[in-house]
């Protein structure tokens, strides 16, 4: 698994990957990509089979009451994971780090294929939920 951080999260999030073991993760700014549109970077995502770490949920997995019914991943049948990570302005890249340290503690080594995880934080002084779930729904 290696993670694509997008450009609204801090660097510092490459070298936690890095640092668990993922040495293939990368920066949408490292790859040359910085400025690029949601829509843009997706074919990119999918093609290098990354697993993308964004604040962007809405854009990419659409509205949290019913995820997958719009945004980027909304027609995509098979993406290498998803991991939002929500908070309130203002985060500071410690604050982002220790989300998703959260997360990777929570999937371990797993491959998150279609799968996304989302991390939730309120407001500063409060605790954060981890969400998983599939996207698309698996249907029997």
């Amino acid at each position: 698994m290696k993670f694509l951080i997008d450009e609204c999260l801090s660097l510092d999030l490459v070298e936690v990957a890095r640092g668990r073991g993922f040495v293939e993760s990368s920066h949408v700014v490292w790859m040359g990509k910085a400025g690029w549109k949601d829509w843009e970077l997706k074919p990119f995502i999918l093609e290098g089979d990354w697993t993308l770490v964004t604040r962007n949920s809405v854009d990419f997995r659409g509205s949290a009451d019913n995820p997958g019914a719009s945004g980027q991943f909304a027609d995509v049948p098979l993406h290498a994971g998803l991991i939002c990570i929500n908070g309130p302005d203002g985060m500071t890249a410690e604050v982002q780090c220790e989300l998703f340290e959260a997360v990777l503690d929570e999937i371990g080594n797993v491959q998150l294929v279609n799968e996304v995880v989302e991390v939730d934080l309120e407001s500063l002084d409060d605790e954060f939920t981890i969400h998983r779930y599939q996207m698309p729904e698996e249907v029997d």
